[in-house]
């Protein structure tokens, strides 16, 4: 069955990145002139996704400003073409509709108030705050894992081991090409007590059993976790991992953010090299 839906849970209060994100939502937060979720929302588009449910939480509505057609803007630009086309691009190839977690209880209570849009489909997730940059787009890759194996599959990439802390990582099975056979995911394990370096990094294939799977986890400490969900579905089978390729920056984090404008910057057309002199220049000097 092909892909045709997907869900981008933002619901995190973005306490990384105060104060700004007391005002503005993380996920909307720039990558020089585009926000982080304009850039996942295209990568599911351009994956052949047709309907997207974007889940906010409280204090989010500038999300929904942003993907909302706005006609007196587009009026003031009718003048100027080329800002125009920038702002009906937003959303022209697909669907996008806008669900509410009413309470942060976690990413599988946000996974539940999908059930209605999702249906007896499988669908894509992926983080709000997770950019990934590749030549094929990340939920085209798992999507295709997701045809061969006819289960449940998490996007992972390997980490450094001092960095497994930060992840939940995976507990393999065995590994046959860039699909990973696990037994389950540990959430932050210490560098010495981690059972791999495939870190689970923001994006997945889920199927419709999901949802009986989250209606039995137990609620800790007010939240409702997707992982435990998955690692059952992985005690049985239904569950895989799958290494994909591309560059991944955390967005709720300064430093990751900052890398991905850096980067993300170099590759601009109007001003990459203007920019790469700039940083040049500016080695230089502080040597």
């Amino acid at each position: 069955m092909k892909i045709r839906k997907a869900i981008i849970p933002c619901g995190g209060m973005g306490t990384r990145f105060m104060p700004v994100t007391k005002a503005v939502p993380k996920e909307i937060l720039p990558v020089v002139d585009t926000p982080v979720l304009a850039y996942i929302v295209k990568e599911l588009q351009d994956s052949g996704i047709e309907e997207i449910l974007i889940i906010l939480g409280k204090g989010k509505d500038a999300i929904k400003e942003f993907f909302t057609p706005n006609k007196h803007l587009e009026s003031v630009l009718k003048n100027k073409p080329e800002l125009l086309a920038t702002i009906k691009d937003i959303n022209k190839n697909g669907e996008i509709r806008f669900g509410l977690q009413k309470e942060p209880r976690g990413s599988g209570d946000a996974v539940m108030c999908a059930r209605e849009f999702t249906r007896d489909e499988p669908f894509c997730m992926s983080n709000g705050d997770d950019l990934i940059i590749s030549e094929v787009p990340v939920a085209k890759q798992l999507s295709d894992a997701y045809d061969a194996e006819k289960g449940v599959i998490i996007g992972v990439q390997k980490v450094e081991r001092a960095e497994t802390s930060k992840y939940g990582i995976i507990d393999p099975i065995k590994t046959n090409g860039r699909t990973v056979y696990c037994r389950g995911i540990v959430e932050k394990p210490s560098s010495e007590n981690a059972p791999s370096q495939y870190a689970a990094l923001g994006r997945y294939v889920l199927t419709p059993e999901i949802y009986q799977y989250i209606e039995k986890v137990k609620e800790v400490n007010g939240e409702i976790g997707l992982t435990d969900a998955i690692c059952d579905m992985m005690n049985e089978g239904k569950a895989y991992a799958y290494e994909f390729d591309g560059n991944r920056y955390d967005m709720g984090d300064k430093f990751g953010a900052l890398t991905a404008t850096v980067e993300l910057s170099l590759k601009r057309p109007d001003f990459g090299d203007r920019f790469r002199a700039y940083l040049k220049k500016l080695v230089q000097n502080a040597d």
